[in-house]
């Protein structure tokens, strides 16, 4: 079963220097309805103007992972690391025992584009850690391609949960069909563009959760950028 969440009906944030769109509740938007999905909490589609940013600010206990669409962001965070994150970085910090950390947009002239997505560990109190991979495009053209793993499988982001999250490019023809193991739970994300899955039209911003589905074919993209989550067998965060 395929369960559509639109683009339209997410929950949104204006701060001037902030655009922010809200799959799941998050800050000042609730909806007892969207309060994430197996240990999927939070799909933010955020758009930061020029030279603004998040300032240095606390996590503890979450996996956190940003994938950067348009610009450049700058991570810097109390384990000493500093990067800048650009398209095709993807960028996973492992708050554990507790992180501060700050992100603002590296250039002073362009506004930056980046999904920042939560997902609950299956750990608490561990080591913080930080992580940073290109995948380029033609690591992602045409196929669903693992970004994030358990055990960091096939030069993938590790992630503190039985969690996969595949990111692909579909446009004209391409296609592919990936099959999941059985009982699971998955999340469509679209990022950018347009195309189906499993024959569903989706685009950009729309998710979708399925249920008791291993086959999901992603077929008739239109500059499609789309992330999926391969997750637990359960309903929300914590579960």
């Amino acid at each position: 079963m395929l369960e559509l969440r639109p683009a339209a009906a997410r929950g949104t944030a204006n701060f001037g220097w902030l655009q922010s769109r809200h799959s799941f509740s998050f800050g000042h938007y609730y909806d007892p309805e969207q309060v994430g999905f197996s240990d999927l909490l939070v799909i933010n589609d955020d758009r930061v103007s020029a030279g603004k940013g998040f300032g240095t600010h606390p996590h503890r206990d979450m996996e956190i992972f940003s994938y950067v669409l348009d610009g450049a962001l700058e991570h810097k965070d109390s384990m000493g690391t500093g990067s800048v994150i650009r398209p095709g970085d993807v960028q996973m910090m492992s708050a554990g025992s507790g992180i501060l950390h700050s992100e603002y947009n590296g250039s002073q002239a362009a506004p930056v584009h980046f999904l920042q997505i939560w997902i609950v560990p299956n750990r608490v109190g561990v080591a913080p850690r930080y992580q940073q991979q290109h995948f380029g495009e033609a690591d992602k053209r045409g196929r669903m391609r693992l970004i994030i793993s358990p055990d960091g499988a096939d030069g993938s982001l590790s992630v503190y949960q039985d969690a996969r999250v595949y990111a692909g490019l579909f446009d004209g023809d391409e296609q592919q069909r990936i099959t999941l193991p059985a009982g699971r739970h998955a999340y469509v994300h679209v990022a950018r563009g347009s195309l189906q899955v499993n024959g569903q039209p989706m685009t950009a911003g729309d998710g979708a959760r399925l249920r008791n589905v291993q086959e999901i074919e992603f077929s008739g993209g239109q500059q499609a950028e789309v992330l999926l989550f391969d997750l637990r067998p359960v309903e929300l965060p914590g579960d």
